[in-house]
């Protein structure tokens, strides 16, 4: 049975990431990719469905972890009644390998190590074939199945058959053990062993070197770095897509049908994390994205996906995997997202956000990007009064989400900029004619007069926490009167136990039935919004309550249920760590 989420560490090499629990055990990886079949798929499931565990075989009295100063190497500490021994996890970064290293010390005493090594493909349902080789000069342990080779090396390697491995064993004060998992296409040969002290060395000195660009002024200074390096880890460093989440289907709805495959890049999320890394001085990042955005995005402007692939696919198609149990009981686990084929006229304006501050910060514009930027936008031009599903992904009607229509507003609007102030071609009075078409529009029909505030759509009067975005994007100023309005009935309505709803799914415009929990995302953008209304103290006390949030390695999850005072949907949340950077941005 899986742990709670709040339980599990990331650790990745750039390539993909895997989550360790507090208990010893790796319960998800997926290889050599984010979006690839997982290998350990216990997350989902049980120890049958895939996991590596290596940790004291006997009572653990006392457990502690830690990240390695500025890197993603992950130190458990273990206590026993008889010793203590610390894990080191790690995927090494920069080498072109697919390799998880997992290095056990003795500090005091003797601890004896349970070591399990449980390999599933196709998210656990395959059992490969599993044999004893010689490799290099040392025995190895190779499990195959269609395309896929994993290699476990070590200086004791575990005994078992149809791909469950097992072996206990003792460490004493001063022992070091180091063993490692390999991933290599099924037809290629046993790869060399890595120098791992060499390795382990590089990797710490290349994420150390990136997480000390980190603004060290802002509030939470420490969280604002680990979210920096976590929304690194989430980064393919080879095609330069920006995952979501590393994990599928960790429910938003406890037991529920709320659950989702977030391991693609949505243009949304991937522009909202450059703004942050941007905003807290990552430039390199910004450039290595746009090259992604071009080979994503290039063809015609008017099959513009809302996510892709890693590699800028656009094939994901959404399927339900009957095998696993699901996270908490909570079904169907899903893999792919249908929500690919959704209309959401929100994208646009985030992309156009990212790329106006690139050029701020001195991403000089080429042929080929601006050309694309214009494209969109004129194709946007045609298009941009049809109603779509919005920034929350409603499977239920679409509608005019008041939202999208304020970043339809941002997308023309950062275009009139890009001429204006960059001296960039493209049809300027069009474009001014266009946005202040979209902002009358947006003042008339999606503003509540009675209450004072905007709405979700324009067919209700029930609000979105997405409505704290007007200030940020510059729609209005932040002490606009409009604007402290929507605060106040944001928070009126949808506060939940000191934490904000997305909106209220009892009105059924989401199409899904069952409930979910707040957002982190939005508190954190009530921060902002906060900020810039001046109520700084407001935003201070909110700030200090959800950084207390993250668990005890700086993560955070989706969604946090308060009354059981547990995180919920998948984790760790690109979304949930970009909106803290901007927060403390704002604060700063």
């Amino acid at each position: 049975m899986a742990l709670p989420i709040e339980d599990y560490a990331l650790i990745g090499d750039n390539g993909t990431a895997a989550l360790v629990g507090t208990d010893g055990s790796i319960d998800w990886l997926c290889l050599p990719r984010f979006d690839s079949p997982a290998c350990f798929a216990a997350l989902l499931g049980t120890e049958e469905h895939g996991r590596w565990l290596l940790a004291p075989a006997d009572e653990v009295v006392a457990c502690s972890r830690r990240y390695v100063d500025g890197t993603a190497l992950l130190e458990t500490t273990f206590t026993t009644a008889d010793g203590e021994v610390v894990l080191l996890d790690l995927m090494p970064t920069g080498d072109g390998r697919a390799d998880v290293v997992r290095r056990l010390t003795c500090t005091r005493g003797t601890v004896r190590i349970r070591h399990d090594w449980v390999v599933r493909t196709d998210y656990g349902k395959v059992r490969p074939w599993v044999s004893r080789e010689h490799a290099h000069g040392n025995e190895v342990v190779v499990a195959v199945a269609g395309p896929d080779k994993f290699i476990l090396r070590g200086p004791r390697l575990p005994h078992g058959q149809r791909g469950h491995h097992r072996d206990e064993f003792e460490l004493s004060a001063g022992d070091e053990m180091t063993f490692s998992t390999t991933w290599v296409r099924s037809w290629r040969d046993v790869p060399k062993p890595l120098s791992f002290d060499e390795r382990i060395r590089a990797t710490a000195a290349e994420q150390q070197s990136w997480s000390e660009r980190s603004p060290g002024t802002v509030p939470h200074a420490d969280l604002v770095r680990r979210s920096l390096l976590t929304l690194l880890m989430m980064t393919h460093a080879e095609t330069g897509g920006i995952v979501a989440a590393p994990t599928t289907s960790l429910p938003e709805d406890f037991g529920g049908e709320r659950n989702w495959d977030y391991r693609f890049c949505w243009l949304r999320d991937a522009a909202l994390t450059l703004e942050s890394l941007l905003g807290a001085g990552y430039v390199d990042e910004a450039h290595r994205w746009r090259e992604w955005l071009l080979r994503a995005v290039a063809g015609d402007p008017a099959d513009l996906q809302i996510m892709y692939t890693v590699d800028g696919g656009r094939e994901l198609p959404e399927r339900e995997l009957h095998h696993l149990p699901g996270y908490a009981g909570s079904t169907p686990v899903r893999i792919g997202n249908g929500a690919v084929s959704q209309r959401q006229n929100d994208v646009l304006g985030e992309v156009m956000i990212a790329l106006e501050l690139a050029r701020r910060a001195g991403v000089e514009e080429s042929h080929n990007s601006w050309a694309l930027q214009r494209a969109l936008v004129d194709d946007l031009a045609d298009h941009w009064d049809e109603p779509d599903n919005g920034l929350w992904e409603i499977r239920g009607p679409q509608r005019h989400f008041t939202h999208s229509r304020v970043m339809v507003w941002v997308a023309f609007d950062r275009a009139v900029k890009a001429v204006e102030d960059h001296g960039l071609d493209g049809p300027l009075e069009r474009w001014r004619e266009l946005r202040d078409r979209v902002r009358d529009e947006v003042l008339e029909k999606g503003f509540d007069s009675a209450r004072g505030t905007f709405t979700q759509h324009y067919d209700t009067d029930e609000v979105d926490a997405s409505l704290l975005t007007i200030p940020l994007v510059g729609f209005l100023p932040g002490d606009d009167p409009r604007v402290l309005g929507t605060i106040d009935a944001v928070t009126t309505d949808l506060m939940h136990s000191g934490l904000l709803l997305r909106y209220r799914t009892q009105t059924g415009v989401d199409g899904l039935s069952g409930d979910e929990h707040p957002f982190l995302a939005c508190s954190f953008w009530l921060v902002s919004a906060l900020a810039a209304a001046g109520r700084r103290e407001q935003a201070e006390e909110l700030m200090d309550r959800l950084c207390d949030l993250a668990n005890d390695v700086g993560l955070l999850s989706e969604e946090y249920d308060p009354d059981r005072r547990r995180m919920a949907g998948n984790f760790p949340q690109a979304f949930s760590h970009l909106a803290l950077v901007q927060a403390a941005l704002a604060l700063g």
